[in-house]
């Protein structure tokens, strides 16, 4: 008979999962989670003491302690079988610990067991290689809780008095937000630099390519080289005359170029390559990838189905390589198979290399095969996850790539195509290009070399450069990886917490700072620079990762960190008035007394106060400038007086915009809807007699609105066009664009899209 055994994992659905695969001496119950963290006060952690912590059990995790306490009575060891992470390493400590105080554990052997895919086989050899709690990694998420807590403790707390109640810094979060706010500084200082391609229609046996023009008069002409109107048209007249309708072929090269797979998921791909395929955000991905690795109910029973998806490994264990190369060779073909494993380095110099990348737990559950068992979410991931992983283990694409060089007296255009001669890993995972690669062009003719080909036309086009993209989650937590910010379990809490706490916004899927975030930033940089430099906080990911390895102590770490910003805490606290945070005094003396006008961070949003307050009141709107008069400035009329007491009506500015209010505000509280010429005038298609505004939710979201409301709530998200839909003949579209798609009308009631073109567009 063996011996009875708990086994403890993190949670519920694990659980019920792993019950399937152990016999009737197991009994499996979940810890739901920490179930033991730092107390809720000021003292929690004595610094004098090394940095002892006072750590209590948390209230929710109270009832399942007695749980596991009740069933430990009968059997002879506990296996806590949590996460194979540090959080999953503190967990199980601090359950040993809690359970050490009483008699619980009194004649009973306790073991850690970890494994990366909840498959019966993955459990039962973890079962026989069970270990000891490994301090260093406890050591190295202590070092982390503790930092954050000394951080949320002091740090925030000084934002509530400096700037505003509610806000708060982390280690993490606060290089997130600095960048984020940087690259809208970028955007706001950019100045767009005109410049002119020159562009040849041609035509070849009926198939129609361009070409652009890279020399004239033997002058090579760079991309960005032509930057006015006049020069382009010059060169354009020239080459037409000259060309006299036909360029002749000069030059045709073609070579065989290979195209690799990527690597297998980690973390960090995994969310961005998920918020690009498939729009889902970090924390939908990080979610559903927990459904499908924690178990899914099929018809052979309850099974994991892709590894543990917190990791920043690229490899693959030998067993699941072999498993791929043989479902390679029977689904596809022998030829998409290399001769031997492909291996990937990966490009995190900290990445646990005996843990997994994230991977199908069996390669032989095809997508389709499972999908009766799987949500539409949990489909779209899995089939992203076993994609990438089967192409990661076939051969490399070969294309052709075709240049050619076609000339006439005094100029040369150049066009390159590319084909795909033999798809191979194409097959199973198509490539999607990063926002900043330039398109490949499609086919190009047979052609010869010394033939002619007609010239229809050379297009002279104006462009501008344009500043850097904002980032979108995906690009953030590339960006965030690249600086070597964050870890993988982290990167979904710090986009969460920003969007928390209001310091961005989401708009179109990228984030714009708010006012408060940018706030929040600048306090940060002027006062705490070494705390949010990107290079200190990496060093820091480093050395919290070194204490895992057991190569450093933890005090130290946390001493190096913790202490000067200490200083600089008690220094701002001491020497910084909220004023010199919140406001700026402009060149400008207020109109009612004469004293300074400054720039101040109000409720909502910044606006023009006097210095003088509260003895003087006068404000204005940032967006009015030096005008005072907001009829004025805003170009709106208004003939008619307040329908609720007789009093004039004014225009005002709030938080979402200008409005109509009453002058006597607050006896008189009467507020209207602004109806300007300027705005988006398309026909309310539900109520037919009101017109769709562009107004912004309470968090600041644009959508578009019915000016009659509330009397009509019909809403949009997305801009209306008003363009009747082609297939249920809706009065209205909506206008939308995405980088597969481009610019393209959505019916907001049966989803028909439409692309929009240059005559859709004047129309």
């Amino acid at each position: 008979m063996g011996l009875k055994t708990l086994v403890i994992v993190e949670s519920a659905v694990k659980s019920n999962t792993i019950k399937q695969y152990l016999g009737k001496d197991f009994q499996v119950l979940a810890s739901y989670g920490h179930i033991r963290d730092l107390i809720k006060r000021s003292g929690a952690i004595n610094i004098e003491d090394n940095y002892a912590c006072d750590y209590e059990t948390l209230a929710q995790s109270a009832k399942h302690i007695q749980n596991i306490k009740k069933a430990l009575k009968t059997v002879d060891r506990m296996l806590i079988a949590t996460d194979p992470d540090r959080e999953g390493e503190a967990i199980a400590w601090h359950l040993k610990e809690i359970l050490k105080k009483g008699s619980a554990l009194k004649n009973k052997e306790v073991h850690r067991i970890v494994f990366y895919q909840v498959t019966k086989k993955a459990v039962l050899e973890a079962i026989e290689k069970h270990r000891d709690i490994d301090m260093n990694l406890v050591n190295a998420q202590q070092a982390r809780r503790v930092l954050d807590y000394l951080v949320g403790f002091n740090l925030s707390p000084l934002l509530w008095r400096k700037i505003r109640p509610g806000l708060s810094a982390g280690r993490v979060q606060s290089p997130a937000l600095k960048m984020i706010v940087e690259r809208e500084g970028e955007i706001e200082a950019f100045e767009p630099q005109e410049y002119w391609s020159i562009t040849a229609q041609c035509t070849e046996k009926g198939i129609d390519f361009t070409s652009k023009l890279t020399h004239f008069n033997d002058e090579k002409i760079g991309p960005k080289d032509i930057n006015h109107e006049k020069r382009a048209l010059t060169i354009t007249q020239s080459v037409l005359k000259e060309a006299n309708s036909k360029l002749t072929v000069s030059s045709i090269e073609t070579k065989n170029k290979n195209r690799n797979p990527q690597a297998p998921f980690t973390t960090s791909t995994l969310q961005q390559e998920a918020s690009s395929r498939i729009r889902f955000g970090a924390s939908k991905t990080m979610r559903t990838a927990q459904e499908l690795y924690e178990g899914i109910q099929l018809s052979d029973g309850k099974t994991g189905l892709i590894t543990y998806m917190r990791t920043d490994s690229v490899n693959l264990a030998t067993e699941a390589i072999d498993d791929i190369r043989n479902l390679i060779s029977k689904h596809y073909s022998t030829e998409d198979l290399p001769a031997t494993p492909r291996t990937y380095k990966t490009k995190s110099k900290n990445a646990q290399e005996a843990h997994e990348a994230i991977r199908p737990a069996d390669a032989f559950k095809t997508p389709e095969s499972i999908k009766p068992y799987l949500s539409p979410d949990q489909f779209k991931l899995y089939e992203l996850i076993w994609r990438r992983t089967i192409a990661s283990q076939m051969n490399s694409a070969i294309l052709a790539q075709t240049r050619v060089d076609l000339t006439c007296p005094n100029g040369q255009f150049r066009s390159s195509g590319t084909i795909v001669i033999k798809p191979h890993f194409l097959k199973v995972y198509e490539d999607i290009k990063d926002e900043n690669t330039a398109p490949e062009q499609a086919q190009l003719p047979a052609l010869t070399q010394g033939s002619k080909i007609d010239l229809q036309d050379i297009i002279p086009k104006q462009h501008f450069t344009e500043p850097p993209p904002r980032f979108s989650e995906a690009s953030l937590i590339k960006t965030l990886e690249e600086y070597g910010i964050g870890r993988p379990s982290t990167f979904t809490s710090i986009i969460s917490t920003l969007l928390k706490r209001e310091y961005v916004e989401l708009e179109k899927r990228r984030f714009h700072p708010t006012e408060i975030g940018k706030v929040v930033s600048k306090f940060l940089c002027n006062y705490f620079n070494n705390c949010i430099d990107y290079g200190f906080t990496a060093q820091l990911e480093d050395q919290l990762d070194e204490i895992s390895r057991g190569e450093t102590e933890w005090v130290p770490v946390v001493d190096k960190y913790w202490k000067p910003l200490d200083k600089d805490i008690q220094s701002t606290q001491e020497n910084v008035k909220r004023s010199d945070v919140t406001q700026e005094i402009i060149d400008e003396k207020c109109p009612d007394c004469g004293k300074d006008l400054c720039n101040k961070l109000g409720k909502a949003s910044r606006f023009i106060g006097c210095t003088g307050f509260p003895d003087c009141r006068y404000t204005r709107s940032l967006d009015n400038n030096n005008d005072t008069d907001e009829s004025k400035k805003t170009d709106i009329t208004i003939d008619h007086n307040c329908p609720k007491c007789e009093s004039s009506l004014e225009v005002k500015t709030g938080r979402f915009g200008p409005f109509i209010g009453c002058s006597s505000y607050p006896k008189c509280k009467h507020i209207e809807n602004i109806v300007s010429s300027s705005d988006n005038n398309t026909s309310c298609p539900k109520c037919s007699s009101g017109q769709l505004q562009q107004r912004r939710t309470r968090k600041g979201k644009p959508f578009w609105g019915c000016n009659t409301y509330p009397s009509c709530q019909y809403a949009l998200w997305n801009e209306p066009a008003e363009k009747a839909c082609p297939e249920c003949k809706w009065p209205i579209m909506m206008c939308k664009e995405n980088k597969k798609s481009g610019a393209f009308h959505e019916c907001p009631e049966c989803k028909a899209q439409e692309k929009i073109t240059d005559d859709s567009q004047d129309n």
